[in-house]
């Protein structure tokens, strides 16, 4: 049987919940504003601004940031004369150039963070080491997760589910551009309803492109819940902290 369940009505709001270690999973383009390319500083501002109203809940918080603004080493494989192993190393450079931006956002706002690098970068973030990533948010500060795995033929997706279980977190918290996951394109289709919950089987299955494969596998094995949602709307990352946010969580039937 299909495990999934349609979103309620506007009129019966979702029970709220609390999360006391999370990780955001922000993509590369959040960073780029309306051109989704380079950094957009007005951008990093609004993001840190949402950060600094999600960490006044006293969550434990660990960002793991993208890099498609600058560079996806999938689509750089296949347009130029490059390995994918090379491509995905350069993806791997773009996400630490966004994890640095990001911290000056938030240390703009008064927020204590920390850059961790699964690549070997001494001069600009400390190396990913898990007891060292523990202790920073047990202090209430942000561990901001760059680098990827450290691998090619990694997503930073796949990025986030394994730092989010090495973490301990209590679900992911997937910033999109939009309000969770449909059942048919609503820019096409009229009807489509949006769900609340869906399987991660069902999710597989459909090869809902939300996340990776990879990603999702690990958390299905692990029971970690992933939240889909719009980061855009003022306060959202704090609803989502907080579980009253709109959106599609994916998690075992």
């Amino acid at each position: 049987m299909s495990s999934v369940e349609l979103a309620p009505p506007a009129s019966h709001p979702t029970q709220p919940r609390a999360y006391s270690r999370v990780l955001l999973k922000l993509s590369g383009e959040a960073l780029g504003g309306a051109g989704q390319q380079g950094l957009d500083p007005k951008e990093i501002s609004v993001l840190a601004r949402e950060v600094k109203l999600a960490k006044a809940t006293g969550v434990e918080m660990a960002i793991v940031v993208g890099g498609g603004n600058f560079i996806r080493g999938a689509q750089m494989a296949q347009i130029g004369n490059i390995h994918q192993a090379t491509a995905d190393q350069m993806g791997m450079l773009a996400t630490i150039i966004n994890g640095l931006a990001l911290k000056e956002g938030l240390l703009a706002e008064g927020i204590d963070c920390r850059v961790m690098s699964a690549v070997e970068v001494k001069a600009v973030a400390e190396p990913f080491i898990r007891g060292r990533a523990l202790r920073h948010m047990e202090k209430g500060r942000v561990v901001i997760l760059v680098g990827g795995t450290g691998n090619p033929f990694c997503t930073t997706d796949t990025c986030a589910a394994l730092r989010a279980l090495e973490l301990d977190c209590q679900i992911i918290l997937k910033a999109t551009k939009v309000d969770g996951v449909y059942t048919a394109d609503p820019r096409k289709d009229p009807n489509a309803q949006r769900l609340n919950t869906i399987s991660f089987t069902d999710a597989i299955s459909k090869n809902l492109k939300v996340m990776d494969m990879t990603a999702f596998t690990m958390c299905q094995e692990k029971n970690l819940p992933i939240l889909v949602f719009d980061f855009r709307p003022q306060g959202n990352i704090r609803s989502a902290v907080q579980g009253s946010v709109t959106g599609t969580t994916v998690k075992n039937a």
